[in-house]
């Protein structure tokens, strides 16, 4: 039995190959499906099978790609009712790949049709060797069951009886989950990609909630928002997604072709140069999700989905990894970039927008001297109730969309978050509906802790630990 573990940073996603010594199987694939099938030909593996634990909410999967270019068969959960060909399994369902007993373990509670795959390697033990246990179990936490609003009660029961089946496996069992840390399909999710079902068992703070009532509340309640992909990629991944190779490249696009394209009523323009380049010049009714933070969230929280996206980007590199990053979630409308990007637009002699920087000292004595400034933060409310500036109002910046109108598009603004990037995101919502008299404050809570003018932030004290710590949610 050979174990592969593939992660994906930003989504925070952890897929695996088993393997024997001619074929592997693939486990809850991400879309772009090359290290797979690399680390099959290095082991000189035929991938024979692609095993999917549920519907991932938070990212659209590569099993159709696998299966069309190796051959593959998809597994999937019978309860998820997919439309394209597929092995059904349910719980009590086992088969074998050479020497490895594969069992199906029904564990729904993050989604109704969740399973789990024990893997017992019969050639050196009948004990079972790990469990694929997806979204229901994590390393320090468990799924979370509100993604769909009006279950959520009903998929917490589910989780708790699920979990409790779980812990059934012997203490040596491993674990390999979906998600490390960083994940917004848990709360609290460890870092370490592996544990072991006796370790969670002792120390799994949901695991230790004996009574039923009190972990539905628990795991109801508190929990950080979801990106509006959660209610999409689940239908898409049930469907099967397009190939990747039948989606066409964005095309180079001179200033003129360019404006000309974004005019279009069904467009948008996402710029993903760094949030201080976005500040001195950019197109007016551009959208700002910085390349270096977590772009697949937010481009999936705040595109509309059947919008035409036109990237400006800081290279040619950029501009592809951003493509690659938005068919992650399904933005699949990825049409063309400014070719010689904010540079060339400035020579054809085009408008441009700003968003004023300062600096956390600068903020600082603006705050102090002028009552006039409104300090918008746009960090989760739980961050806010964490640390924040003294008189700050707290909107997370996905929410501006909607709440913008809570806010005078008269009123001088500084805008803060982590670091930046959300801030100036912010910005660029607040931007396209007139407001005119706003400044991000640049290093954002970070910069404003290590200049000692801010209490010390949690979430920038524990790099290494999850990033969603009772809901906080970080850049």
């Amino acid at each position: 039995m050979l174990l592969v573990h593939f992660f994906m940073p930003k989504l925070a996603h952890s897929s695996y190959m088993l393997a024997g010594s001619r074929t592997c199987a693939v486990i809850d694939p991400s879309r772009d499906v090359d290290g797979y099938i690399s680390a099959a030909a290095d082991h000189n593996l035929k991938i024979s099978h692609v095993l999917l634990t549920h519907l991932h909410a938070d990212f659209v999967s590569g099993h159709m790609d696998l299966a069309a270019m190796t051959g593959a068969s998809i597994v999937v959960p019978a309860s998820a009712c997919c439309t394209f060909d597929h092995i059904p399994v349910s719980e009590g369902d086992s088969f074998l790949l050479e020497d490895m007993k594969i069992n199906v373990m029904e564990t729904p509670g993050h989604t109704p049709e969740h399973v789990s795959y024990i893997v017992t390697d019969t050639g050196r033990g009948p004990g079972p060797a790990g469990v694929f246990c997806g979204d229901t179990l994590f390393v320090g936490d468990v799924g979370r069951p509100d993604l769909f609003p009006e279950m959520a009660g009903k998929l917490a029961s589910l989780l708790y009886d699920s979990l409790g089946k779980l812990m059934k496996l012997p203490d040596f069992c491993e674990v390999y989950p979906a998600h490390g840390a960083g994940s917004l399909c848990g709360r609290a999710v460890g870092s370490k990609w592996r544990s072991t079902i006796g370790y969670e068992r002792k120390y799994n703070a949901a695991l230790q909630i004996e009574e039923r009532d009190s972990f539905i509340q628990s795991l109801t309640t508190g929990m950080p928002p979801a990106p509006d992909h959660f209610s999409r990629c689940s239908a898409v991944n049930r469907a099967g997604p397009a190939a990747i190779s039948s989606l066409r490249k964005p095309a180079a696009m001179k200033p003129e072709e360019f404006r000309k394209a974004i005019g279009d009523s069904n467009s948008i323009v996402l710029d993903v140069r760094r949030y201080d380049a976005f500040g001195g010049q950019h197109i007016p009714g551009a959208v700002s999700i910085d390349f270096e933070g977590n772009i697949p969230i937010f481009a999936g929280w705040v595109l509309p989905p059947d919008a035409d996206i036109y990237l400006v980007a800081t290279n040619l590199p950029e501009v592809f990894d951003t493509t690659l990053w938005l068919r992650r979630v399904g933005l699949d409308r990825v049409r063309g970039y400014l070719d010689g990007g904010m540079f060339a637009w400035s020579l054809a002699g085009f408008p441009a927008a700003h968003l004023p920087q300062l600096s956390v000292i600068e903020a600082d004595l603006a705050i102090r001297s002028c009552e006039k400034n409104l300090v918008l933060d746009v960090r989760s409310s739980t961050e806010y109730d964490i640390s924040h500036i003294e008189g700050a109002v707290n909107i997370p910046a996905p929410d501006l969309r909607t709440r913008f109108g809570e806010l005078d598009p008269d009123s001088d603004i500084l805008l803060v978050c982590s670091t930046g990037y959300r801030s100036t995101l912010a910005g660029s919502i607040l931007l396209s509906n007139n407001f005119r008299k706003l400044r991000n404050v640049s290093g954002g809570m970070k910069g404003f802790n290590s200049a000692a003018l801010a209490p010390a932030c949690l979430m920038c004290s524990t790099p290494h630990g999850p990033r969603l710590l009772a809901g906080k949610m970080h850049d």
